[in-house]
C-alpha cells in the first residue's frame, strides 16, 4: 500500500475506521439501484470495492432523492451516492476529489410522436416529465415556455411518455438507455441531441471529524481502481460495449 494512503488512513479517527457507514441514494440505474431486493450497479460495486480495500464496511439504503438529501444534511446518514458538487452543500458534505462517474441529462421522446427540439426554445407548448427532488438550471426549470410535470419514479416517467401523457422526459442518457432496455421499449423511445446538463457525480460524505481524510483516501483508492481491468469489467457488465456520444448543441447547468 503506498505510503501516502497509509498516512491518510492513520489520520482517520478510530471511530471512522470502526463504524459502519450508512450511505443513501435513490434508484439511479445503471449507477446504483435495487433489483430483486438486491443493491447493484456500477457505482455501487465500485464503492463497495474501494471501501473494502480501505477496511470500511458500508450499509446501503435506497430512498427518494429528496429524503436522501434531508437525511445526510441532518446527520442521519453518513453519505449520499452520486451527487453533484454544489457550493451550498459544502456546509454539510465533504467530497472526494475523484468523481464516481459522469452523467449527461438529455430529453427522451417517443419515436411515434417526434418533436424537432434542438434548443430550449423549441420546447414551447410541450410538457416535459421531470424527477422529484431534482433541481435543474433556471433556464430549464423557470422557463414559462413549457410545462414541467414530476413523476414518482423514472419508470413512471417512461410510462407516461409511452401513453402520451407527456411529450418528453428529461433524464440521464445512460439511465434512459438502460431503463428503456429493461422496460422493453428501447426501440420505441430515443434521446434527442439537446444536452440539458453534463456533470461529474461524487460520493458525498457527511461532514464530521475525520471525514476529510476519509474522502482523500477514498479518492486515491478510486483512482487506482479505475486503472485496473476489474473496473472496466464492472462497467461492461451493465453497459456492454455501448458508446454514449456527447452532443454539443447546448449545455446548461443542473443539479442532482
Amino acid at each position: 500500500m503506498p505510503s501516502l494512503l497509509l498516512l491518510l488512513l492513520a489520520c482517520l479517527s478510530p471511530l471512522a475506521q470502526a463504524e459502519r457507514l450508512r450511505i443513501v441514494s435513490d434508484d439511479w440505474a445503471p449507477y446504483l439501484f435495487q433489483a430483486n431486493n438486491r443493491p447493484q450497479g456500477i457505482d455501487y460495486e465500485v464503492t463497495n470495492e474501494v471501501f473494502r480495500r480501505l477496511g470500511i464496511e458500508v450499509q446501503w439504503q435506497f430512498l427518494p432523492w429528496r429524503r436522501c438529501l434531508a437525511m445526510v444534511e441532518q446527520g442521519l446518514a453518513d453519505g449520499v451516492m452520486d451527487i453533484f458538487q454544489v457550493e451550498s452543500r459544502r456546509d454539510y458534505l465533504v467530497y472526494p476529489d475523484e468523481p464516481m462517474s459522469q452523467v449527461e441529462f438529455v430529453l427522451y421522446q417517443a419515436r411515434s410522436r417526434p418533436h424537432p427540439v434542438r434548443r430550449l426554445e423549441d420546447l414551447a407548448g410541450l410538457t416535459v416529465g421531470t424527477s422529484p427532488g431534482y433541481t435543474y438550471n433556471p433556464a430549464f426549470s423557470d422557463s414559462p415556455l413549457f410545462r414541467r410535470e414530476s413523476a414518482p419514479s423514472h419508470e413512471a416517467n417512461f410510462g407516461k411518455l409511452m401513453l402520451g401523457r407527456i411529450d418528453l422526459l428529461v433524464t440521464d442518457r445512460r439511465l434512459g438507455h438502460y431503463l428503456s432496455r429493461q422496460l422493453g421499449i428501447e426501440q420505441d423511445v430515443e434521446a434527442l441531441p439537446l444536452v440539458i446538463s453534463r456533470h461529474p457525480q461524487y460520493l458525498g460524505l457527511a461532514r464530521k471529524p475525520g471525514r476529510e481524510a476519509l474522502a482523500q483516501a477514498f479518492a486515491d483508492e478510486l483512482r487506482r481502481f479505475k486503472q485496473e481491468p476489474a473496473y472496466a469489467a464492472i462497467s461492461a457488465r451493465y453497459l456492454g460495449q455501448q458508446d454514449f456520444p456527447f452532443a454539443v448543441e447546448q449545455q446548461e447547468s443542473g443539479t442532482r
